[in-house]
């Protein structure tokens, strides 16, 4: 399957096997899968196992099923854990937020140092925004 065929398969349940086993350092069996997720059976499991699989995106491994491609967009993944892109860019944000409001402040207010320090809030609470919806979703 292609990129854009892979990503097709990622909704739902299917997004959260995916995403359990990019955060899974080992191989993940049926079973354990299912004790993971709270899936119904090991056939739900199987089904969502094979479907990755078929569009390329996990392959069999002795003792289980790991992930061969690396596929959402919006997060970067640290060791096990899944950060949102949109983390780093907000934590720079607020930043140099803290820097205008620290060591650039001037003894004496000027239009364009509240204009810059509006612009710099609005950017930060965007970012968090956008951060906070990537996490809660587990978007792509």
């Amino acid at each position: 399957m292609v990129d854009d065929d892979s990503k097709e398969v990622l909704r739902g349940t299917t997004l959260e096997v995916y995403r359990f086993l990019l955060k899974s350092n080992k191989p993940v069996g049926t079973r354990e899968l299912q004790r993971a997720l709270n899936l119904s059976s090991s056939s739900v499991a199987t089904y969502h196992l094979s479907k990755l699989e078929d569009a390329g995106l996990l392959k069999k491994a002795p003792g289980g099923f790991t992930v061969s491609k690396f596929l959402l967009e919006n997060s970067i993944k640290i060791n096990r854990f899944l950060v949102p892109r949109y983390f780093f860019y907000a934590i720079f944000a607020i930043a140099i937020l803290i820097i205008e409001l620290t060591i650039m402040k001037p003894a004496v207010l000027y239009r364009e140092y509240v204009f810059s320090l509006v612009a710099t809030v609005i950017l930060a609470f965007f970012f968090c925004y956008e951060t906070v919806k990537t996490w809660r979703r587990g978007n792509l």
